[in-house]
């Protein structure tokens, strides 16, 4: 499988991802703690967080598959959602919390 493929398969399995440097418990840069403490404001405990230090096939394929250079990046029912910029936007706006409603539940 390549990674492409495993990041598709990743992003549509799962109704919440969030791929990050570190983890939610302890997050490796400002931008990842912050899409990670905007998830919790949500209300949204149960997401996947993929730590892209762990693998650099999946850092750089992230980022090819989305088109978007940066990390992090949200995906939410297999849609690309966005960073922490976008995500702090929406937050704000209320467009987060409406989209993150609409997410199937994790079985």
């Amino acid at each position: 499988m390549s990674v492409q493929e495993k990041i598709k398969s990743t992003v549509t399995a799962n109704p919440v991802v969030l791929y990050m440097k570190g983890s939610p418990q302890m997050p490796m840069c400002g931008f990842s703690a912050t899409a990670t403490q905007i998830l919790h404001l949500c209300g949204v405990e149960n997401f996947l967080s993929v730590d892209v230090l762990q693998d650099p096939e999946v850092r750089q394929g992230i980022k090819e598959y989305a088109k978007w250079p940066t990390i992090p990046q949200l995906y939410v029912n297999g849609e690309f959602v966005g960073g922490s910029d976008i995500m702090r936007e929406m937050y704000q706006s209320g467009e987060l919390q409406k989209l993150l409603e609409g997410a199937k539940k994790p079985s």
